[in-house]
């Protein structure tokens, strides 16, 4: 498929190949030439070889490069928005001719505060294009999700990502202290907190926190639960680092008024296994997630 981007330069443009977009998106969106090699799964010489195809076609540098990351121009950042639009299409296109044909079955995992407000929507999508797809859903927490993943136990997973080269980045969650109007818990020293378990990024996140501000707390509830942790919550136990997307209705928000430091957002990627490369249901399941979920985050 070859698209013609025009606009008033007098400079003559080339036919942009969707191979040439792939490989660019996906050198933004993972920051290298490697990570982004084995994101499409091509060697990091013809990603390169790709990218300077692209160049030549718009007769400007898309990407500044670095030793260890690439950074876009300011017209590497205008063909970025056309870019993902017309790979959105390509995709779209695909799947309404290729919908039918699809079968088999997805392994799909999810945290608990992810899944009702950024994966039920996308589920519905994908069902009511590839009915044939049978999906197989574990909720759990990233900690858990990500070694699963990996060993290949399940085909694809919706994450709060451990390091920058797990998966695909998708957004940026906002972590926020979470207590209940009902009590001042956050006046009392030490501050009692709920936690998920010891590897968890929330309890990190959170740990840090206090102890930059310098305050005294101490640990008086442990859960991998959401629901756990929003009864410590509600019941004045204690207050909690939540998602902002998990936060329950009645909640009160705590902040630097309450003597609380700020907290790193979450990044959330898909994260796909290598067994599953050769899986068409898997890869329009991922493709259906990057696509919805970069532009509601």
């Amino acid at each position: 498929m070859a698209i013609r981007l025009t606009n008033n330069s007098p400079v003559h443009y080339s036919d942009l190949q969707i191979d040439w977009l792939k490989c660019f998106v996906a050198v933004v969106d993972t920051g290298s030439l490697s990570r982004a090699a084995m994101e499409i799964h091509r060697s990091q010489s013809a990603v390169s070889m790709q990218l300077k195809k692209l160049e030549d076609a718009v007769s400007c540098q898309l990407l500044l490069r670095g030793p260890r990351q690439h950074q876009l121009t300011a017209q590497g950042q205008l063909l970025l928005g056309y870019a993902r639009r017309l790979l959105d299409l390509h995709a779209e296109t695909q799947s309404a001719f290729q919908g039918t044909k699809l079968a088999g079955r997805i392994r799909l995992g999810v945290p608990d505060d992810y899944a009702g407000k950024y994966l039920t929507p996308v589920l519905k999508r994908f069902a009511s294009r590839f009915g044939g797809v049978e999906i197989e859903l574990d909720c759990e927490q990233s900690t858990s999700l990500i070694p699963r993943v990996t060993k290949g136990e399940l085909d694809l997973a919706l994450i709060s990502r451990d390091n920058a080269r797990r998966g695909t980045l998708l957004f940026h969650e906002p972590m926020v202290w979470v207590g209940s109007p009902h009590f001042d818990v956050w006046r009392r020293d030490p501050l009692p907190i709920a936690v998920y378990e010891d590897a968890s990024l929330a309890r990190r996140s959170a740990i840090n926190s206090l102890a930059l501000q310098g305050r005294r707390y101490r640990v008086v509830y442990n859960s991998s639960s959401l629901a756990g942790q929003i009864a410590a919550v509600q019941s004045g136990l204690a207050i909690a680092v939540l998602t902002k997307c998990s936060v329950p209705d009645g909640a009160q928000l705590l902040g630097a008024e309450h003597g609380l430091g700020p907290l790193e957002p979450m990044q959330v990627a898909v994260y796909r296994s290598k067994t599953s490369q050769n899986s068409r249901a898997v890869d329009s399941l991922c493709e259906l997630i990057v696509r919805t979920l970069r532009q509601s985050g």
